[in-house]
């Protein structure tokens, strides 16, 4: 059974830094993109933000609200990813989630998505002013 598992949310000033992790185990078998995405809990509703993405080549997108402060990366052929969050606001306070998307294939130009997508039950980050 695929498992996502975010770490290191905290508490920080403003301006200070923070590092979050996301593992992703028993899922090998396709190529998918990993992203991360913020907001309230789970169940209530409201719909999360998107902040970052990357996928296997190392493409990267960013929410224009992170962009020169946030960065995404992976490691071990994308079972970890990390978001170095620097220069924090109090507006980044939320839960960060972690998104492991569908399974990709191409053929010919065009793209083709199947499976399921899995989250993470989030990290709190906390900023403070």
């Amino acid at each position: 059974q695929v498992q996502v598992a975010e770490s290191g949310g905290g508490s920080a000033q403003a301006g200070g830094s923070l590092r979050l992790s996301c593992t992703v185990s028993e899922y090998n078998h396709c190529t998918y993109n990993m992203s991360w995405y913020r907001g309230p809990p789970l169940g209530s509703g409201q719909e999360r933000e998107f902040v970052s993405t990357i996928d296997s080549d190392g493409m990267t997108d960013y929410a224009d609200s992170v962009k020169g402060r946030f960065t995404i990366s992976q490691e071990n052929r994308m079972k970890v990813m990390y978001l170095q969050m620097n220069n924090l606001k109090p507006e980044d306070t939320g839960i960060y989630y972690c998104k492991i998307g569908r399974c990709l294939t191409v053929i010919g130009d065009e793209k083709y998505y199947y499976g399921l997508e899995y989250w993470g039950v989030g990290t709190l980050v906390t900023v403070s002013s």
